[in-house]
């Protein structure tokens, strides 16, 4: 499958190096491909540096990995023809670092970023998911409790949703949950500021949560 990656840094290049491990064509949109130069060389002919543009027009799914500051900056970068009808998987989160650590969120209760964006590119697909852990488990749920834990999804189109599952559960995710529309976004946005306090307790980022019922 062709697949395009907005954004560039930690997350961009895990979700990469997992797409292309696992035999997809990625294209990587970025303002500036040289500075990843180095790390693309290490990938395999299945990964190109190009422009969000590019990327975008490129892809069947795109795959939206960047700060949550520079999402809707970098979706225009990329062009609405060119996430129009497509699947986007919204990976980013609303953190406002600017008063240091732990971070707050610049929208929340009554909107999220995954709302602003589908309000932006009406035309676009969007469905938030896996925006809930850390970026190596993204795409390698497995290497956490035999992948046994939770992953969500929200979204406007049904269809849209069934594509995001069905590419979750290619990389293994066993236990995910449809929360609804994508107003529900706004809560697995807002989970972001229980996340960086159990990460500030355990010292690491390597962990999920599991809904038992």
């Amino acid at each position: 499958m062709n697949i395009g990656i907005l954004g560039s840094g930690m997350v961009g290049k895990a979700l990469a190096t997992a797409l292309v491990n696992k035999g997809h064509n990625v294209v990587i949109g970025t303002r500036d491909p040289g500075k990843l130069a180095e790390w693309a060389a290490t990938q395999g002919e299945n990964l190109k540096i190009s422009s969000p543009s590019e990327a975008a027009q490129h892809a069947e799914i795109v795959l939206h990995a960047t700060s949550g500051q520079a999402a809707l900056q970098a979706l225009e970068s990329a062009g609405a023809e060119n996430l129009k009808g497509k699947l986007v998987i919204d990976i980013s989160n609303p953190l406002d670092f600017s008063k240091g650590f732990p971070p707050t969120l610049f929208v929340k209760d009554e909107d999220s970023l995954a709302e602003q964006i589908q309000r932006a590119f009406p035309e676009a697909k969007v469905v938030k998911t896996l925006n809930t852990l850390t970026a190596d488990l993204m795409l390698n749920p497995g290497n956490l409790n035999g992948g046994d834990h939770t992953i969500f999804l929200s979204g406007n189109d049904q269809d849209a949703k069934n594509e995001a599952r069905a590419f979750l559960e290619s990389f293994g995710w066993q236990d995910i949950i449809d929360l609804g529309d994508i107003t529900t976004a706004r809560g697995t946005e807002m989970f972001l500021a229980l996340w960086v306090r159990i990460y500030g307790s355990l010292g690491k980022a390597h962990f999920n949560i599991k809904i038992v019922q």
